[in-house]
């Protein structure tokens, strides 16, 4: 604690430890003011705003320091005051003091108890960001909770000040002027039971309820707004109509067709969608040829003679397009229709909650899951529009092999990218506008992808933008401008853009029916995944907050059952542990919260970190670098988050995702027993050293001496018989 919290904490003691010494509580009776009533009042008629002063001065050091008495003083402002003057002083005076309260608490206790309690205070933080104003007025209507024990509590969280202050008057002005009027009558009043009643309490109670309700109806009456101009059929062709054929639709088909309902999946292109298509599966494959690219280049490592590959492209893509269609009938139409579900494929249009209109036919549905998937983004850059440039929906169509690529963005579709071309002959530059590669990772990880590129023989140029396009001479340069302003021109065959990704939400009849779309450009969902419409919910890409296959997939469950069993039980989704993996070489795998992320969310935390280069299976494969880096809450084991930076990190990885969302600690971890020799083996490796930066010092002091004692001679060790020794 620094000087200055020391010292004002001492002024607040001192000044509570006064009020109780000097028994000044007897000034804050109903019978001392009874007795005192007339002189208090005379004081009042000769010194009006000397008083006023100075009761609302008492009144917010009282209700600052949450002293007792804040609720007689109210009764106090009626009898001495007329209603109206009374509720305005109390009114400002209660509000202040609440404040001042609020903001001691959250100067002395809210990092504290954020950074020990953050992980589990975030769902809640998060509600009160978004709608802690209502919270805070049902609370502030409702005297049966006390008045100090919401300034408190409140201000461990992230509300704002203005805030707490304006809803708190508003909130407390109902009780503020009963109490006021009851002042009124004081001669009527022996206790505060004459005001304080069980029928009064329950009315207040009812009025705090009443806003809870209120919003639940509001709700219900917005959703149904939507609805009124759209008749709805005595009988449906289907339960569930999903359109999009990607992970998110053919999980939620799968799963409505296991549990009996009529499904009809409706794709426009390509079962399978961008991951099967154009994402995860023909990036997968092209890194894996690039691998061995760069394995060959190695030969000399492993103790074979020196191989220069020779990289036939067209046949490289040939492979990646091979390894699509091996593993197209997992997604196929085939499958699907075997498995109970009417494909469609076709250009489907919502033209009501009800209704969805593909190939000139319109199938009346209960439901809809909208799981339309992203783009890529495609940024406004000069002279774009004139050059020869893919995105990553695009590239696997290539023709000819780019001999100089620029690739635009340095997440991770661009890293993977990039090094794979690089690998397979391409002198590539990459553009990242952000100060490093992979901004959402720790900055140790990007400089060790970073340094990885260049040692590549990759031209990496972060804090540039690209500004325009030019041609000269039969060639190409983009135009990009680094943090200095100064422009360098780049020469380029190809230019592949990987600056992120943008949800599918228009084309399909959305807009028509008033579904309501995110500032981010997503289909606004609610924690069950359903829309402002009712019948309409929305998973995957399309709806975010994340673009990961298996996290669609993951919000599939629930879009899925929710849509179909919603009238019994409804689902949150659960967004607690997801992973995900950049598969660069290294590959960068992560779980849970990373050090920066611990940093801005004020949470206390510590870090362990196992070196790679130290495991015997990554040093007997020659891939012994990266590291594995644990986040745990501050003295104990319980897991916040794992970044794994090494060969193989997304494999490695899923110990900690099994881990975490079942509530296993490191302790657990390092009991359990892995094979050697394994890359697995790291994950053990981390929690040993835990374990050993937290042994029981004191303990081990006293083992030390027990071993001591124990090696003294045996014919003076208790217990244990004295042998003969024969020497012959």
């Amino acid at each position: 604690m620094n000087k200055t919290k020391f010292v004002l904490l001492m002024a607040i003691v001192g000044i509570i430890a006064a009020f109780f010494a000097f028994d000044a509580q007897q000034f804050l009776t109903l019978e001392f003011f009874k007795a005192q009533r007339a002189d208090i009042t005379q004081l009042y008629l000769v010194y009006p705003i000397i008083f006023i002063g100075g009761f609302m001065a008492v009144y917010v050091l009282s209700t600052a320091l949450s002293l007792p008495g804040a609720s007689l003083l109210t009764i106090f402002a009626g009898a001495l005051f007329d209603l109206t003057t009374g509720v305005i002083i109390v009114s400002f005076a209660s509000t202040v003091g609440a404040t001042c309260a609020f903001l001691i608490t959250r100067y002395f206790l809210r990092d504290t108890v954020q950074r020990k309690f953050g992980d589990k205070l975030k769902t809640f933080n998060d509600g009160i960001k978004k709608e802690g104003a209502f919270y805070l007025f049902t609370l502030r209507i409702v005297p049966v909770v006390p008045f100090f024990v919401i300034n408190i509590l409140m201000a461990l969280t992230p509300i704002k000040t203005w805030t707490f202050f304006w809803v708190s008057q508003l909130g407390m002005l109902a009780g503020t002027i009963v109490y006021v009027n009851a002042g009124t009558q004081i001669a009527k009043l022996d206790s505060l039971s004459g005001i304080i009643s069980l029928p009064l309490l329950g009315s207040f109670v009812l009025l705090g309820v009443f806003p809870l309700v209120a919003k639940k109806i509001l709700e219900s009456i917005k959703r149904r707004a939507g609805m009124k101009k759209f008749s709805k059929p005595k009988s449906y062709d289907a339960n569930l109509v999903v359109i999009g054929a990607g992970a998110a639709g053919l999980v939620s088909s799968y799963i409505a067709s296991a549990v009996k309902a009529k499904v009809v999946l409706i794709e426009k292109h390509k079962m399978g969608g961008d991951c099967l298509n154009t994402g995860c599966v023909p990036s997968k494959a092209l890194i894996r040829s690039a691998k061995i690219a760069s394995y060959m280049s190695r030969a000399e490592e492993f103790g074979l003679e020196k191989v220069t590959p020779k990289i036939a492209f067209p046949q490289v893509m040939q492979r990646v397009q091979r390894i699509i269609k091996r593993i197209e009938p997992h997604d196929s139409v085939h499958r699907y229709t075997n498995l109970g579900v009417d494909c469609i494929q076709g250009e489907a249009e919502i033209i009501s909650p009800y209704c969805v209109r593909v190939n000139g036919r319109e199938i009346t549905t209960r439901n809809i899951i909208v799981a339309t998937g992203a783009r890529p983004v495609i940024p406004e850059i000069e002279g774009l529009e004139n050059a020869n440039y893919y995105t990553s929906d695009t590239i696997w169509g290539i023709t000819e092999f780019p001999k100089r690529l620029i690739v635009l963005g340095g997440g991770p579709i661009g890293c993977e990218l990039t090094q794979c071309f690089s690998r397979l002959g391409s002198h590539v530059v990459q553009v990242e506008r952000s100060p490093r590669l992979m901004i959402r990772e720790d900055e140790d990880v990007s400089t060790i992808i970073h340094q990885k590129f260049i040692d590549g023989g990759i031209d990496v140029k972060v804090s540039s933008e690209a500004i325009r396009i030019e041609g000269r001479e039969d060639e190409q340069y983009l135009v990009c401008r680094d943090k200095e302003g100064v422009e360098s021109f780049i020469p380029f065959d190809a230019l592949l853009i990987a600056v992120g990704r943008q949800a599918n939400t228009t084309g399909f009849g959305l807009e028509n029916i008033g579904v309501e779309i995110t500032e981010r450009g997503t289909i606004a969902v609610n924690e069950h995944l359903q829309t402002n419409i009712p019948t309409i919910y929305a998973c995957g890409d399309v709806s975010g907050p994340f673009q990961f296959t298996h996290t669609a997939a993951h919000q599939a469950w629930y879009a899925s059952v929710n849509s179909l069993f919603g009238g019994v039980k409804k689902f949150r989704v659960d967004y607690s542990v997801i992973p995900w993996a950049t598969f660069t070489d290294p590959e960068a795998a992560r779980v849970g919260i990373n050090v920066q992320e611990a940093i801005e969310q004020g949470i206390d935390y510590e870090v362990t970190q196992y070196e790679i280069d130290d495991l015997d299976r990554a040093i007997a494969d020659e891939e012994a670098h990266g590291f594995v880096r644990v986040l745990t809450k501050r003295g104990t084991d319980k897991i916040l988050g794992v970044t794994i930076v090494g060969h193989h990190a997304g494999e490695i990885i899923a110990e900690y995702v099994l881990a975490m969302k079942h509530g296993l600690g490191l302790n657990k971890i390092l009991g359990t027993i892995h094979i050697y020799p394994t890359l697995n083996e790291s994950n053990k490796y981390v929690a040993g050293l835990w374990k050993k930066a937290h042994a029981p010092e004191a303990a081990l002091r006293w083992l030390k001496r027990y071993h001591k004692w124990l090696r003294k001679s045996r014919s003076e060790t208790p217990g244990i018989p004295e042998t003969e020794t024969v020497i012959k």
